[in-house]
């Protein structure tokens, strides 16, 4: 039972990875195709049908090129920058709940790597350990340029973990736990956290833009002041790690804030599915219904890149410390004594 028990979590657990990494290459697909039509154009067209080759042809591209490195003394940091970026945006995916449980082959297969009772501690260490992968990258590249992207990086990340973790507070205050899985179980229905917490919910969201360094808080890499940011001296697939970093970084964030505030794979009416049609088909629904919300927050990191300017780096700096680090300590306060005088 115990080998079969490793076979099934290693199997699985490869599952994801490639998941998460098939997710992170066709991100890059619609990211263009949401550009074009935000930009009334037509996008990557010519590679497969409606430019869905596009992300192959890409990633043929990245390993096909010539590798650059920098005149430096510290070459093994510079390739250790983007082996960190990379395997940090994989390993948040090990405590994810995808969805309930399957039935196959006379055994219950539960659809997450590995339950642990701080899976949220677990998160928010693995995304503290990624931003070394950033500022490491940025150093040891010997490029004055790279080496301000990564320190705005690194000021920034650590600035926006700040309020991130004042908006978790309050939601754990609710909600009593730190597992995933049981704040995915404790919405079911539509019993969702943001209709509870919608303060928390929105600090959250601009956190997790600043986290994956995406605009309008891509002051780590905005091209009119530092060419390309920490991975101005990065090609071939070196860049290709911290490029692919990002787009997997964006589809665990959307899976996060899905599962946090949304319900995860919970779902009206899976009660009654779960009664008439079985747990296989109930769960799949679940897995769908997750997949559903993730996409869609997917495209709104998308939506928001082509409609809102980035900020000033003062600008950036002041709604973290200024606006958001209080709003998140007045709505910790403001759910506590909910807590006292409703429960």
């Amino acid at each position: 039972m115990e080998s079969a028990f490793i076979i099934e979590k290693s199997i699985f657990i490869v599952v994801i990875f490639a998941f998460t990494m098939i997710m992170a290459m066709y991100s890059t697909w619609a990211e263009r195709k949401v550009a074009a039509f935000l930009q009334d154009r037509v996008g990557p067209n010519r590679a497969g049908w409606g430019g869905l080759l596009q992300p192959l042809a890409d990633g043929m591209k990245l390993f096909a090129k010539e590798e650059f490195e920098p005149d430096t003394k510290n070459r093994f940091l510079f390739f250790v920058g983007p082996a960190i970026a990379m395997s940090t945006a994989l390993m948040t995916s090990a405590v994810i709940p995808w969805g309930d449980k399957l039935h196959l082959f006379g055994r219950d297969i539960i659809l997450q790597a590995t339950d642990i009772d701080v899976s949220l501690l677990y998160i928010f260490g693995i995304v503290s350990v990624g931003v070394y992968g950033i500022m490491i990258g940025g150093w040891a590249s010997n490029n004055k340029f790279s080496l301000m992207g990564a320190v705005r990086a690194a000021s920034q990340m650590v600035s926006y973990e700040v309020a991130m973790g004042l908006s978790i507070i309050a939601l754990l205050m609710m909600t009593g736990t730190l597992s995933l899985k049981e704040i995915s179980a404790q919405q079911t229905g539509f019993h969702w956290n943001v209709f509870y917490q919608p303060l928390s919910f929105l600090i959250f969201l601009i956190c997790a833009f600043a986290e994956t360094n995406r605009t309008p808080f891509d002051l780590a890499e905005c091209e009119s002041e530092l060419i390309g940011g920490y991975h101005t001296e990065y090609s071939s697939m070196k860049m290709g790690f911290y490029l692919f970093a990002e787009y997997a970084n964006m589809f665990i964030s959307s899976t996060i804030i899905s599962i946090l505030f949304f319900g995860g794979y919970n779902y009206p009416g899976m009660g009654w599915a779960l009664e008439h049609w079985g747990v296989n088909v109930a769960n799949s629904i679940g897995i769908a219904a997750l997949f559903v919300k993730l996409c869609f927050f997917i495209f709104f990191f998308m939506w928001i890149r082509w409609t809102i300017p980035r900020f000033r780096y003062d600008q950036l700096m002041n709604l973290g410390w200024k606006i958001l680090i209080p709003l998140g300590i007045a709505n910790i306060i403001i759910t506590g004594i909910c807590i006292l005088v409703f429960k």
